[in-house]
This record gives C-alpha cells, sequence and structure tokens, in this order.
C-alpha cells in the first residue's frame, strides 16, 4: 500500500499481521516488559519492518530504540518514519542524500471518537472537511486528516528535532479518480502548510526543502485504512 505512495529510493516493509520469526533485541525487550500483549506484537512487529527496510537499503539489522520523546533513531545517513494500527504494521527508510525527510501513518478508516475533531482541526480545516464530506459522504475525512498531521509533525520532528501541534499545520487536500465499490478506495494529494511564517524553523546548517511552501503528502483509502505519507525528496533525486 505504501509503494503506491511513496517515490522511488523509499525501501518499504509493510506486515497485516505479526510474524511468527519477529523478534527483538534485548534492549527492545527491556523497553516493554509491562505492556499488554496486543502492544507487544505491535512493538515488536514494526520493528521486524524496519529491520526489512535497512536490509533492502543494504544495512544491517539493528536494535530500533526511542529518543526522549518516543521518535525511533536512525543510522546518521538514515531517514525512516514508523506506523502502526490495528492490522497493519510499516515501515519507510531511504537515505538521505536520497530522501530530505519521510513520515508515514496509519489509521483505521472510521470516524475519530467524539470531540477529537474538535481538538484536531483548525477552523478553516473544518470547513472544508465539511465541504469534502459533502461531496464524498463515505470518506472519513476527519480521520484523514488526523492521519496527515501525524504524517507532518513524524516527518518535520526527524528533519529539525521541533515538535509540531495539531494547531501548527493546515493541511488542503486533493483527490484523484474514487472506484466505486462496498469497501471505498480513494487516493489523492494533500499540502501541509505553516498557520504563521516562521513557524517551523530548519534547523541552521541543515538543508532545508527546495523552494518550501509547505510540505507535499499523498493519501490512500484501501481495505478498511487510511494510509498518508510526507516525503521529501533529497540532494541526488531529480524534481
Amino acid at each position: 500500500m505504501l509503494k503506491g505512495i511513496l517515490p522511488a529510493g523509499v525501501a518499504v516493509s509493510e506486515a497485516f499481521g505479526d510474524p511468527a520469526g519477529a523478534e527483538l533485541y534485548p534492549e527492545e525487550t527491556r523497553l516493554i516488559t509491562r505492556a499488554v500483549e496486543v502492544r507487544r506484537r505491535e512493538f515488536t512487529t514494526v520493528r521486524h519492518c524496519a529491520r526489512t527496510a535497512l536490509a533492502e537499503l543494504g544495512l544491517p539489522a539493528m536494535a530500533v530504540l526511542p529518543d526522549a520523546h518516543g521518535a525511533p533513531r536512525w543510522p546518521d545517513s538514515v531517514v525512516g518514519s514508523l506506523t502502526h494500527c490495528e492490522g497493519y504494521r510499516a515501515a519507510a527508510l531511504a537515505y538521505r542524500d536520497d530522501v530530505l525527510m519521510i513520515g508515514i501513518d496509519a489509521e483505521p478508516h472510521g470516524p475519530l471518537p467524539e470531540g477529537v475533531e474538535e481538538v484536531v482541526a483548525l477552523p478553516q480545516e473544518r470547513d472544508r472537511l465539511s465541504a469534502e464530506r459533502a461531496e464524498r459522504p463515505a470518506l472519513h475525512m476527519d480521520r484523514l486528516l488526523f492521519s496527515a498531521k501525524e504524517a507532518v509533525y513524524k516527518a518535520w520532528y526527524m528533519y529539525g528535532g521541533q515538535r509540531l501541534d495539531f494547531e501548527d499545520a493546515d493541511i488542503s487536500f486533493g483527490h484523484q479518480g474514487i472506484e466505486p465499490g462496498p469497501d471505498v478506495r480513494s487516493a489523492g494529494t494533500f499540502t501541509a502548510r505553516p498557520t504563521r511564517p516562521g513557524l517551523w524553523k530548519v534547523p541552521a546548517g541543515v538543508r532545508g526543502p527546495a523552494g518550501f511552501d509547505g510540505l507535499p503528502g499523498r493519501w490512500l483509502v484501501r481495505d478498511g485504512l487510511v494510509i498518508t505519507a510526507i516525503a521529501v525528496p533529497g540532494a541526488r533525486t531529480p524534481g
């Protein structure tokens, strides 16, 4: 699913279940000694995906440990992102010279819990969601918005270390063709822009996105899942 919305050069590994052979490194195991079984399976499988993606890049397996804010730590030459939800786990990694930043997110394709949209969406985003619902009532646009913001925050944090809040990004959506069917299958694009000039800070000494006017993303709704992804080309990627 992710390969369809990420550019060439990104190593992707996905799992729709928890493989029996997935194992943790001792230092990873220590992080989840008190976790419930569902959490243990998610944690284990998404790291299995990460090591599969590292191997695709020609890199050795390694423990994938979180930083102080829970984000995965990668080798200096690599950018990457992890996601998991019920029935789906995935990792997307690339060399930093090929891709400047990556953020991925997966969510169940269903409405957000009551009250969450009011926390997540800006007033102008809620106006757009209302218009989108009128045109595409089978799409859960609130969940798509939530997922897109998660992908943006993961990408920007791993790029520059800045933690964004929901109110710091304004998301607008685009659409490609929608295939009719009992399970909505739709895909499109989105753009995330700072809600005020200078809010998203490019770190000193770090190359910023070319012609920066927000982050371009892509989304996919299929098989009961919402998948969103940000991938900004790096120095070795044309365009």
